[in-house]
């Protein structure tokens, strides 16, 4: 069972955005070598007759150099800050399918890439491709402003393609800092957050129950996106108290808390990885090109890692949406 923690949180996982401006620490510059090293991966994927995502770790082999980065930043995810950023991947040099397999064949050092709709797409793609009469479209595929949320992996990836003509800020918050937060601020509604709520879209066919926050074996976990808690209390037919509701509004005003956050701009080649149980992320409202070739465009990946943090019962871990 989770602990009911009334302690601040400590350590690197702790982090406020505009303390890191300046640190290097959770970024790192692909090398000429590095950038060689993946396209070796591409021509042996290629050589051996694969195809996007019809391959394996061993179908896209890598120096040990770049492997030993990889499982560092998987480290780093799960022990440190929960983020980081690889940057200067020349996505322009390679067709669409070869950016998949470079961006899967790295998902594949790093874990075990899991599905993420019923359709069993191994990667979505993030773009404004969407139809705002349909309410079935969902918001990343829309220019709109992208709530802070966490998905249902263990961790997420994503790969900048192109920016858009205005806008589209990617913006991360530590999920412990919010909790240290709210702790020394509205410590009377803590308990709520550590109460299973109804939960629609957790890759369940009816809203499943789990709690905002978890502490279990001195690690913190959070769950979160507010559209979908309101909406599975609705399926559910039970409505928010208004108690709760106050909850969720502290909460929403803590995240989005300028001295909390840290706000990036993804330039094309930018490959963003965030641990989902450590830190929110989310992304402000563009505008894009009317061409669809030139609009907005980024590859997301979810994987299911090998040092992921165990998790309480009532708080059961979420890899992918298994497909119909």
């Amino acid at each position: 069972m989770s602990v009911l923690l009334n302690r601040p949180i400590e350590g690197a996982v702790a982090w406020k955005g505009p303390e890191l401006i300046d640190d290097m620490s959770w970024r790192y510059d692909l090398s000429a070598a590095d950038i060689a090293a993946l396209e070796g991966g591409l021509r042996e994927v290629k050589a051996r007759g694969r195809a996007f995502p019809n391959f394996t770790a061993e179908d896209f082999p890598l120096a040990d150099d770049f492997k030993t980065r990889l499982a560092a930043i998987s480290d780093e995810l799960e022990n440190g800050k929960g983020f980081f950023l690889l940057r200067g991947l020349p996505v322009a040099r390679y067709t669409d399918e070869e950016l998949s397999i470079l961006f899967y064949g790295i998902g594949l050092h790093m874990g075990l890439p899991v599905s993420q709709n019923r359709k069993g797409d191994m990667l979505g793609v993030v773009q404004n491709v969407g139809d705002l009469s349909d309410k079935n479209t969902r918001v990343y595929e829309t220019s709109r402003y992208l709530p802070y949320h966490t998905d249902l992996s263990d961790m997420v990836g994503l790969l900048s393609v192109r920016r858009a003509k205005q806008g589209g800020l990617s913006s991360l918050v530590s999920a412990a800092t919010v909790f240290n937060e709210i702790l020394a601020t509205y410590p009377q509604y803590m308990g709520l957050y550590y109460r299973p709520m109804h939960c629609s879209h957790l890759g369940e066919d009816v809203p499943g129950m789990t709690p905002i926050f978890s502490f279990f074996n001195n690690k913190l976990s959070c769950r979160y996106l507010r559209q979908y808690l309101e909406l599975g209390h609705d399926l559910r037919g039970v409505p928010l108290s208004q108690v709760e509701k106050e909850a969720l509004d502290i909460f929403d005003s803590v995240i989005q808390d300028p001295r909390l956050r840290l706000d990036m701009m993804l330039e094309p080649g930018d490959i963003q990885f965030a641990n989902n149980y450590a830190v929110m992320h989310s992304r402000t409202e563009f505008e894009d090109f009317p061409e669809l070739e030139r609009r907005r465009r980024l590859l997301r990946l979810w994987v299911k890692m090998p040092n992921a943090r165990a998790l309480a019962p009532e708080f059961p871990g979420r890899n992918g949406i298994q497909a119909a």
